[in-house]
C-alpha cells in the first residue's frame, strides 16, 4: 500500500522522461495515485501520451496555460471522469532564450519579462484558481517547481530569476488563502537536472560542475529523489506543511563557500 493510495493527480509539465514533473509522475504512481495530465500542442501530445501510458492512465488533455479558455478546457475534460481532485503538480516555466543568454540588463526587455512572468509563475495561480472547486472538501496539495535563482543571482538565469521569486511568492500567498479550506501549496526548489527546459540555460553543463564540487554531498541531485520530495509533499506525511520552499540540491544553497585546502606546508 503506497502513500498516495487513493489521491488524484493532475501533473501538468510533462514534457520528456527526462522532465522533472515525469520524475514526480513516476514516483505518486509507485505510491499509488491515479494521475491525469496535459500537455500543450500536438508535438508533445503524442509523446506524453505514450509515457501516461508507462503510468497505466490515457486521462491526457491538451492544455496551453498562457491562455484562460485552454485552462478551463483542461477542468471540463477532466471534471467528468474525476469529479474530485487531490493533487495539482504545476511544472511549467518559459522564458524566450535569447533572455537566458549574457548579462541581465543586456538581455532583458518589456516582452521577455511578461512571457516569463505569465508562463512561469501567473500560470500556477490560473491553474489553482480553475482547480479549487475540484479540490473542495479534500485535503488538496498544490506543488510547483522553483530554483535557487528566485533568491540568489545565478549567471545566465536572467529573467528566470525575478519570475521564479514571483512564483515563490505566490506559494506563500495561495498557501494562505487555501489553508483554511484544508488545502496546502508548496514548491520544490531542485539543483540542476539534465532536462529539456535546462538545455535553454547557457553554461548549463558549468552549472552541473559547479554544484558537484561546492555541495555538502558532492553531487547533483537525481530525477528520482526529486520525485521522490514531490510525492512525499503531496502526501498526507507532508500534512503539517504549506506555504514553503523544499530546497532538493543534495545541500549546494547551504554553502556559502567551498571548504579550504590546507596549503602543503
Amino acid at each position: 500500500m503506497g502513500f498516495l493510495d487513493g489521491k488524484r493527480a493532475l501533473i501538468v509539465g510533462v514534457a520528456s522522461e527526462r522532465s522533472l514533473a515525469w520524475g514526480i509522475a513516476r514516483a505518486m504512481h509507485r505510491e499509488g495515485a491515479e494521475l491525469a495530465f496535459s500537455y500543450q500542442g500536438e508535438r508533445l501530445g503524442e509523446r506524453v501520451r505514450e509515457l501516461a501510458s508507462r503510468v497505466g492512465t490515457s486521462r491526457v488533455y491538451p492544455c496551453d496555460v498562457a491562455d484562460d479558455g485552454a485552462i478551463d478546457a483542461l477542468f471540463r475534460n477532466l471534471e467528468p471522469v474525476w469529479p474530485s481532485l487531490d493533487i495539482l503538480v504545476h511544472a511549467v516555466a518559459y522564458a524566450p532564450r535569447q533572455a537566458l543568454e549574457g548579462g541581465y540588463l543586456d538581455s532583458v526587455d518589456r516582452d521577455s519579462f511578461r512571457i516569463a512572468h505569465d508562463i512561469s509563475a501567473y500560470s500556477f495561480v490560473a491553474l489553482g484558481k480553475r482547480a479549487r472547486p475540484l479540490l473542495k472538501g479534500r485535503s488538496g496539495a498544490l506543488l510547483t517547481l522553483s530554483y535557487l535563482g528566485a533568491v540568489q543571482a545565478i549567471p545566465n538565469y536572467n529573467v528566470m530569476g525575478p519570475a521564479k521569486a514571483s512564483l515563490e511568492a505566490n506559494v506563500r500567498f495561495m498557501a494562505l488563502d487555501l489553508g483554511r479550506e484544508g488545502h496546502r501549496v508548496n514548491a520544490l526548489s531542485p539543483g540542476p537536472v539534465k532536462t529539456l527546459a535546462a538545455s535553454g540555460v547557457t553554461g548549463f553543463r558549468r552549472m552541473l560542475a559547479e554544484v558537484q564540487s561546492r555541495a555538502p554531498l558532492r553531487r547533483n541531485v537525481s530525477l528520482e529523489e526529486v520525485g521522490n520530495a514531490g510525492a512525499f509533499l503531496c502526501s498526507d506525511l507532508a500534512s503539517g506543511i504549506t506555504g514553503t520552499v523544499l530546497y532538493v540540491d543534495c545541500g549546494y544553497h547551504t554553502v556559502g563557500m567551498s571548504p579550504l585546502v590546507e596549503e602543503p606546508s
